[in-house]
């Protein structure tokens, strides 16, 4: 009875159950055409009615649900940027900026950077023949260490008879592991401890390069010319540099000791000292037109105004009545330079 009474009450609007019989799992039956349309239930009192929905005209199609948006790529930050310009891959285009994800100035100038690694080639980057510091497989302990000391270098080329004999490279850290410096000298062979190096021709891409050096684990790749012999020596260092800029230590040569004026119309600079850079802080032109294109350094300019390398101590003279003085030079090239301009060679002349 009470089941019948429920009937009545609110849940009467409820669609019945299904009495799990004979019928059961089946779909209801259609409501047939002429099937009167239940009545409405009125709305409580003191609230409108809502609006009765607009029936599709006979025919016509429902609309269409709006297509999901599409999900934005992944934002590239910069070192993934930096990753696909190495690997030579076209940069997509970047996204609109948006706060944080923003480059900053020093992050865009390493992307410019990134961008000339496709240009600059091994030559433009390594370190010349005669700047090399490096070891005969044949040196002893206490050699060896004064090289690392004098050098202030953590690696060293070692070679056989000559330069051109390429063996590889010796680690400090090798070194100072396996002998802490206090070994006697004839237990040494450096033969043993050497590792080996990379080699790059001249006209290798330095973006190549710096991948080869990453994907080896090596930090130091010899250049080797044509005909065998050595041209340079690059460091991964050098390559960071032309990315991040310049990377700086304690052993490193300050700028201002590179050219710096000694007296007036006097200066002392290294021969590295490019010859444009010299003009622009002594107020000269030094290079006539013949030289122009022929002469990028202080050391080439006295080298083409000596016909040789000149030795120590050295003065040559320039034809507008400049001096040379050579502080510092060996063999095979020079080092080091006093300048004095003609004007001062005027006052010391009197």
């Amino acid at each position: 009875m009470s089941a019948q009474a429920s009937s009545d009450g609110p849940s009467s609007a409820r669609a019945p159950r299904n009495s799990g019989g004979a019928g059961a799992g089946r779909a209801p039956a259609s409501v047939p055409a002429s099937a009167p349309t239940p009545a409405a239930v009125p709305a409580p009192a003191g609230t409108a009615a809502p609006a009765p929905a607009a029936a599709p005209a006979s025919g016509a199609r429902a609309p269409a649900a709006p297509a999901p948006a599409a999900p934005e790529p992944p934002r590239r930050g910069f070192w993934g940027r930096l990753a696909d310009l190495l690997r030579g891959r076209k940069p997509a285009p970047p996204p609109v900026p948006s706060g944080a994800d923003e480059a900053g100035p020093g992050e865009r100038a390493m992307l410019v950077n990134v961008r000339r690694l496709r240009t600059l080639r091994v030559r433009d980057v390594m370190v010349p023949r005669g700047d090399i510091v490096c070891v005969p497989v044949t040196a002893a302990l206490p050699d060896l260490v004064d090289v690392f000391r004098q050098s202030g270098h953590t690696r060293l080329p070692v070679h056989g008879e000559t330069l051109d004999d390429p063996l590889g490279f010796v680690h400090l850290k090798d070194i100072a592991l396996t002998y802490g410096f206090g070994a006697e000298a004839e237990t040494f062979d450096l033969g043993r401890h050497v590792r080996p190096a990379l080699y790059a021709p001249p006209s290798m891409p330095i973006g190549a390069l710096l991948q080869k050096m990453q994907s080896a684990r090596v930090h130091m790749a010899l250049v080797i010319d044509e005909y065998g012999g050595v041209d340079g020596l690059v460091t991964i260092e050098d390559l960071l540099e032309q990315i991040v800029g310049e990377i700086e230590d304690e052993h490193d040569v300050d700028e201002d000791d590179e050219l710096r004026e000694e007296a007036r119309g006097v200066f002392v600079a290294s021969a590295r000292v490019e010859v444009p850079e010299f003009e622009s802080a002594a107020g000269i032109d030094l290079l006539p037109d013949d030289l122009d294109e022929e002469v990028d350094t202080l050391g080439g300019l006295v080298f083409k105004l000596a016909g040789r390398v000149p030795a120590r101590g050295e003065v040559i003279r320039h034809p507008q009545g400049h001096e040379f003085e050579v502080l510092d030079a060996d063999a095979r090239r020079i080092k080091r330079l006093r300048v004095r301009l003609a004007e001062a060679v005027a006052r010391a002349a009197e």
